[in-house]
Formats: C-alpha cells, structure tokens, sequence
C-alpha cells in the first residue's frame, strides 16, 4: 500500500498548500486561534515564529510496536505546543522551546534523511503550529523520492477544520484522548476546552484512516491508534475517558493506555500529580478498561512509585 500522499493531484496539493498557508497567518491552526502574524515573526501562544523550528529528529524505537517496529520511526520533534501542561515530560522543547530553525526545503530534506536511514515512518511530534510548513515540506520530499507513511503524534486539542484539510495527507492517526474533566483540563493544561475540541477532531481523524492496518510484518502502514496517559490520584478520569471510547464510533481502535508519567516540570507544585503513578493505579484502569471489552492495543507494566 502506497502512502495516501502520494495519490494527491498537483491541484489538490496545490489547495492544501495554500489552505494552510492562509491559516498560518494570522495563526488560526489550532483551538485557540490567537492570531499571531507569523509572517512578521511575531509568535503565537504556542511559541512557534515565521520558521519552522525542530528540536531533535532520529531514529526512535520507544512508540507502540506497529510504529517503531525493528527499524525505528522517523521521529520530528517540533518546538513549542498548543497545550501548557504543567507535567510535560518534554518541557525542553514545548515551554522552553529549545530547537534550530530551518527552511522548509530543509524539513524536506530532514524526512528523505531518515527515510535513508531505514525507518519505518515519519513521525511528527506536536506538529499543528507548523502544519504550512509541513505540508509544503512533504510535497517537496515527495517530488524527491519520499514513500513511507506519515503518522501524526498529537495531544488531540486540534481544530476539526484543521484535520479535516489534513485528509489523504497523513496516514496514520495517533492522538492522545487525555481529560473528560473540563476542570482538570484547566488546572493541568492551561484550557478547559480540551475535550470540547479533542473529541470531535479524534473521530475525525478515525473517520479518515480507519482501523490500524498493517503490513505482513507487523508495522503500520495505515490508520488510527488512540493513547490514554493515566495521571496519578485521577483515574476517575480515566475510566471516564474509556466509557467515552466506549460508546465512540472508534471503540475498536488500537488503544494504548500509557502509565509512564513522571513528576516532570512544574509537576512538583501540584499536589495529587507531584508523583509517579502507582501499579496498583494502572492495574485499576486496565481492569476497567477490560470490562468494557477492548481488545486491541496495548498495556504497558506499570512502574513502581519512585521507581524509574
């Protein structure tokens, strides 16, 4: 199977090209619509200037077993985010915005990089205030040889309008579903509208590409995987997060019910967060998450508190 860019006419790339040249700005690319004047460098809430700025890309062997699979996925880390989570493992990048700047003939070039180097996929990370750039990148890498899938590895706070220009571009989904709590959303993100805009924009995203599909050895060439962070002292939300899952039009996607948070950044000042996640916790939510009958994904062994 051929990745779904590859099928775009040079009229539909030229559409999407200027669709998000238009939404970059004034920046209107994700929920909050801040609409910073990118072209003169002023930046938005998430951080992002006129260049795309990356932070790391490389070989990655740490995603779900369809995604990393025995090459590695081709993982694009970009700075900043839409999102302010107080407990982000990868503050460096998302509230510090540490990264280089680059032209989009040199994001496509970092893609037929790793494609070189054996990857299974590109992976991009928090890529929604660099969405104009991206998909001009990916026509360029295109025209120079690029074949392998794209997956989209996203907090979920994403406008619909958004993904719904994204179609055929990208062929795996893999969104987080993280908060069914609008006042746990505000306390730990910096919005009490994620749910409001996340759950629309998954089932999009699932209503695009559809149940994961996989090549004969096991690695994702098409579709949609949904992760779950299970947050320490909160998995009332989680089983509320599932019951959600539950009776969507994406129940019988992949799910990954992740359990490796730590106590990162500002995680420290927050009583009820300011520490790991218990097994006996995790081992709570799967049991849950196994009476509502899912039945593809992943579980993940819990660590132990304080552990590491």
């Amino acid at each position: 199977m051929k990745p779904l860019y590859k099928n775009l006419s040079e009229q539909e790339w030229r559409e999407k090209i200027d669709f998000f040249k238009v939404a970059y700005s004034p920046c209107c690319l994700c929920p909050r619509q801040c609409r910073a004047d990118r072209d003169n460098n002023k930046a938005g809430v998430c951080g992002a200037l006129k260049d795309v700025q990356v932070a790391s890309y490389n070989i990655h062997m740490g995603e779900e077993p369809p995604i990393s699979g025995t090459n590695g996925s081709g993982t694009v880390f970009f700075s900043g985010c839409t999102l302010k989570c107080v407990f982000c493992q990868n503050y460096p990048i998302s509230h510090l915005f540490n990264g280089q700047f680059y032209s989009i003939q040199e994001l496509a070039d970092i893609f037929l990089e790793l494609q070189e180097r054996g990857v299974h996929n590109i992976n991009l990370v928090t890529a929604t205030p660099y969405l104009y750039h991206f998909v001009h990148a990916l026509y360029l890498a295109r025209e120079n040889g690029l074949t392998i899938p794209i997956v989209y590895n996203t907090s979920g706070y994403e406008r619909l309008e958004i993904v719904k220009a994204l179609k055929n571009l990208l062929d795996v989904y893999m969104p987080d579903l993280k908060y069914a709590d609008r006042e746990m959303s505000r306390k730990y993100t910096g919005v009490d509208n994620y749910f409001e805009y996340a759950y629309p924009a998954v089932a999009e995203m699932f209503n695009q590409v559809g149940l994961l599909e996989m090549d004969e050895k096991g690695i994702a060439v098409k579709g949609f995987i949904l992760r779950h962070l299970i947050l320490p002292g909160h998995i009332e939300n989680s089983k509320k997060v599932l019951q959600i899952i539950a009776k969507s039009p994406f129940r019988d996607c992949h799910l990954s019910l992740m359990s490796q948070y730590f106590p990162a950044y500002k995680a420290s000042e927050h009583p009820g967060i300011n520490r790991r996640l218990s097994p006996g916790e995790y081992q709570e939510v799967e049991d849950y998450a196994l009476e509502l009958d899912f039945s593809n994904g992943w579980f993940q062994d819990p660590l132990e508190e304080g552990g590491c």
